[in-house]
Parts: structure tokens; sequence; C-alpha cells
């Protein structure tokens, strides 16, 4: 077909008439119109013939209005598109008609296209085509089908908007938020500018609107996925998922339709404090299924189960003994864990760090990610242990300590720690000493020794005994002084006449202080009208001075009886003896005056 068309003049093609067949004499002209082919005689014709010549030329009838008819593209100008729709004049549409979403032409000449026909008649010859209008009406046809048929179709998110998004499927549809997946979604937004698989829910022609649902979709493709992957799975099987969703204690991975879980442990032979630190969520993985529930379709996965168990070895590699180099990678309450190499790690033991006792906390020696050297101590394959010492770097103080002091030598240390039994003082570096409660003082009765001493401050002491298999160093403090009960003892005898203080009383009898720290019991029989009833007021009374008499000792006991009585009946025969001293003196006396007898 030329462009002569626009002279509204038409010339047939030549395979329209050929001469040979007889069709037409080869000097006239072929009938313009099928009208005209009806006005000829058709009484001369063979019926058979005529309808062949209709259906030759039934195609140069005139297009109907609105009809829908497929065209070739023949060429395109700077506004039009020109194509042939099998009419004795050319087709054209408007090139706006055939410009994508970033404005270039999507059409060449050659193509075949949908149009329908708007003006089948026009002053320039040619017929008003659309392609827009065509488009438009094939894709209501093929919504249609696909809802009918409940056929998966995409649509890209074009916004959010109330209730939901709207999605491009040819037309603008609605995609309510709570069919947008199976589980809630919080932010929408993430779908816009994606193409989402979708189903038709609703349509109406009428009005032009049309419903959508992802979820619907999206559980369809699950479905299969799901029963395919079903098939597959078993415990032992090395599948691919999808990273899903990443929380505190594990990831969930998308297996196809199924979700099994890889916990935190299992991710790496190494250490992993949180599964983001190794996967992201979209990342595609290689796992093993390490169990599997058909009943409730759960499924538990392992990545570190591809790898090779670092474990294995060990006690060849980290000899006990060896020195080994590695890196603090955390530090709790009760020591510090160093890896060694990935998926090895070994624990320094609080104890393990000094052999001073008074250590706090390990985070004063060692810190996470400091690289230390340590002495592998233990090595527990089975219970994938490591016990690993710092102390051992250095020599054992107490291997020498009896070469290094005596026994009644005096030293001088620092108060570390008090106990309700005693006080705890560093003598050097890793020798701490025990001060046991009773040997603080000579004379004080010390029921804590925050009593006598204080925490961090510096004082001398006396070596009582050295045990260094045991690392146990006994201390004195009160041996630093002469012990008052033994000089007691030394100046004072049974018999002797002493004066003391009531410090407190008893139901059988009262304490008496003799000397500071020395104390003497004085029984209430050892007092003259005291029985100890409670309805009998005691004669003594406390911080009474009074005059005792020592009628027992025990100095290994340190014990010291005290009497009132005995004195008292010292005090009388005293008296007696004055009294009897005296009756000699002044019998004496008067006999010197009295005359002698004749015998004399």
């Amino acid at each position: 077909m030329e462009d002569n068309a626009l002279t509204g003049t038409w010339e047939p093609p030549a395979s329209a008439v050929d001469p040979a067949a007889g069709d037409f004499p080869p000097t006239e002209s072929a009938p313009a119109t099928v009208e005209e082919l009806r006005e000829s005689d058709s009484q001369e014709m063979d019926p058979e013939d005529y309808q062949h010549l209709l259906e030759d030329y039934s195609h140069l009838a005139p297009p109907a209005r609105n009809e829908v008819m497929e065209g070739k593209v023949l060429k395109i100008s700077t506004t039009h598109v020109f194509i042939d729709v099998g009419y004795k004049s050319d087709g054209v549409a408007p090139i706006a008609h055939f410009l994508d979403g970033s404005g270039k032409i999507s059409v060449q000449a050659g193509d075949i296209v949908e149009v329908m026909v708007e003006t089948a008649h026009s002053p320039e010859g040619y017929v008003h085509l659309s392609h827009e209008r065509a488009a438009r009406l094939k894709i209501w046809d093929d919504l249609e089908e696909a809802m009918a048929s409940q056929t998966t179709i995409t649509g890209r998110v074009l916004e959010r908007v109330k209730g939901g998004l709207q999605v491009d499927i040819g037309i603008p549809a609605f995609l309510p938020g709570s069919q947008v997946d199976s589980r809630p979604v919080r932010n929408a937004d993430q779908f816009v500018g994606q193409d989402i698989p979708v189903k038709v829910v609703k349509l109406n022609r009428k009005r032009g609107s049309a419903v959508v649902s992802r979820r619907l979709a999206v559980q369809e493709e699950t479905t299969a996925r799901k029963t395919v992957t079903l098939e597959q799975l078993h415990e032992g099987a090395v599948v691919t998922g999808t990273v899903k969703n990443l929380t505190e204690y594990g990831a969930f991975v998308d297996l196809g339709g199924i979700d099994g879980l890889l916990h935190v442990t299992d991710i790496s032979w190494g250490r992993v404090t949180h599964p983001s630190e190794v996967l992201h969520t979209g990342d595609e993985i290689t796992v093993q299924v390490l169990k599997y529930d058909p009943a409730k379709e759960r499924v538990s996965l392992g990545m570190k189960q591809l790898a090779p168990d670092p474990w294995e070895g060990t006690p060849e590699r980290y000899a006990a003994g060896s020195r080994v180099m590695g890196r603090v990678v955390s530090v709790t309450d009760y020591g510090a864990f160093v890896e060694l190499e990935s998926g090895v790690e070994g624990l320094i033991h609080i104890s393990e760090m000094t052999w001073s006792r008074r250590m706090k906390h390990p985070s004063k020696v060692v810190k996470p990610g400091d690289t230390v050297e340590t002495v592998v101590l233990e090595v527990h394959v089975k219970d994938r242990r490591i016990s690993l010492g710092l102390k051992q770097l250095e020599a054992n103080p107490w291997t020498t300590v009896d070469q290094r002091y005596a026994a009644g030598s005096v030293v001088e240390g620092r108060v570390r720690n008090m106990t309700e039994f005693g006080a705890f003082i560093e003598i050097e570096e890793g020798i701490d000493g025990l001060v046991h409660i009773s040997d603080l003082s000579w004379t004080k009765r010390v029921k804590h020794p925050s009593e006598i001493l204080r925490k961090g401050s510096v004082v001398q002491a006396v070596i009582l005994s050295i045990d260094a298999p045991s690392k146990r160093l006994s201390l004195g403090i009160k041996q630093l002084q002469p012990d008052a009960w033994e000089t007691w003892f030394q100046t004072h005898h049974v018999n002797d006449t002493v004066r003391g203080k009531v410090l407190r009383l008893t139901g059988f009898g009262a304490f008496v202080e003799l000397a500071e720290g020395v104390e003497g019991l004085c029984h209430f029989s050892e007092v003259a009208g005291w029985s100890g009833k409670k309805s009998e007021a005691p004669p003594l009374h406390v911080d009474d001075e009074v005059d005792f008499k020592v009628v027992k000792m025990n100095e290994a006991e340190r014990k010291i009886g005290l009497s009132i009585k005995a004195l008292a009946v010292d005090a009388e025969r005293g008296r007696l003896d004055e009294y009897s001293k005296r009756a000699a003196a002044a019998t004496s006396g008067f006999e010197s005056v009295l005359p002698r007898r004749k015998s004399d």
C-alpha cells in the first residue's frame, strides 16, 4: 500500500487480480468495492464464483467503528504511527500511544500491534486508530480471564494509599492492607516500586475498578514450593534457603514454603553472640537438616555442621603444659574465655590468673580483645573444654616461702580481707597469711577483726607456722606484745589478796577484772550470805571494786579462782590472832606486878 492513499485513489495489489486466472479480462478494471460487485450481473455468474469473489474482497470493506483488529506498522513519523489494517486506506495512530515509561517509542516498522478503529473515513483518507483503547480493552479481557481461572499475574506497586496499596496491573488496582501478606505488615512502604505477584479478586469494568490480593498469590506459591520441599526433606539433607528473619537466639530460614530454625550455636564453630554478626536478611545460605518433625513441620538446621569440627585433634595441638597464644573474647565474674583458633576456646579461671588470693575480678588482669599467652592445663575434648592458666607463666612463690621466712619472725603486710574468724594479710605478692581472731589480742575479747584492724592498713605480725604444700601461713598480732596472763601468773600466787573490778554477774558468780585482759571468777559460794537465787539481791554490783583472795590458779587453762569469804575468814582469824597477842601481852604485864609465892 502506497502513500497515494492520501489522494483518495486506490490501486489493487498485484495479487488481487490474476489475469491468468480468468477472473477479470486483462483490459477491465477490478470493481472498487463489494457494492459494485453486487450491482454487476450476478445472474451470469456461477454462485460458487460469486462466493469466491466475496471472500477475496471482503477485506476491502470499511472497518466498523470501535472494531479491534491487528495491523502492521508501516512507518513512524514524529507525530503518528502508520499502520496497515488491511483496508484500502492506511490507518494512523498518535505516536503517544506507543511511548513507554521512559518516553521511548516501543514499536518499529514491521511490528504487529492491536488497534481500535475510531474513525473509518477521514478527509485525509486515513483510518484513525487508537492503540491505547485497544490495549485497555485487551487488558480488561485478560483480567477477567485471570480472575475466572485464578491465574497469578504481576503488578507494580505505585504508591501507598489509605487502607492499602495501589498496584498497576495494566489498570490501577487496589491492594487492601489485609491482603498484602499472610502476616500483618508493619511497613507497607517497602513494597512501593516493586513488582509483586497478585490474584484478581474483584473487577468492575463499568466503574473501571479492580481489587487484587498478594496474600492469595503468595500462599499458592508457598503451598506449591512446600510440597516440593517436603518431598526432599529429611534429617541429614543439605538444602539451600533464604534468611527470612533474625532473632537473638537464631535465624529463620525459608527452605521453600517451610521455615527452619538455625540456632545461633549452630551457625559457626566459633563464638557468635548474635546471628547478625554472620547473617543478613535475604542471604541465600546452604544448611544441613539436623532434626525434622513431619507432624509438627518443625525443622532444625545447622551451618557449622558442613565444616570440619575444629575440636578434632585438639589434644595433639594443645598438649598439657604447652604455651599458646590467644585472643580474649569475653570476661565473666569467674574468668576469661580465650579463642585459640576459630571454634576453639579455653577458659582462664580467676584462680589461675595470679598467685595472689586478693584477685577481685578478671577484668583487673585481662580485657576483651587482648592477645595473651597462657599455659594449657587440661584438655577435655568430650566436654569441649580447655583449661588455661596465666599464673603458671611465673614461679609459684609458695614453693620457696619456707626458705624466705621462719616461724617466730616478724613480718609486715597489708590487711586485704577480713572474715568473722580472722583477717588475711598479704606479706608479699601471692603470699597471704591468716591472723585468727584468737591471735589478735591477749587481753581483749574480740568478736570481729574490724574491732582491731582496718582493711588496707599496714600491720606487723609474727609468723606462727608455715605449711607450704597447703599454701597456709598462720600469723599472730598479739604475739608482738608480752602475754598479760603469763605476766600475771608470774607475779601472783595462791592466797594472795588482790583487788579487782566486777565486770559482769552470772547465775553462778561474778567475773572480776584483775588486770587488763586478765579475769578471775568469784563463785557465789565464795561470797558470804549470797546463795545465787534471783529473789535474793547479790551483794556485788557491776563496776564495784572489791578485794579478793586468790584461792585457785591454773595457768594452762588461764583460770583464777577468787573468794571474798576466804578473805573474811582470814580477816577474822587475823583479828583473833591480834586479840590473842594483845591478851597475852596484857597477861604478861599483869604477872609482873603480882607478889611472888613463898615457895618462889
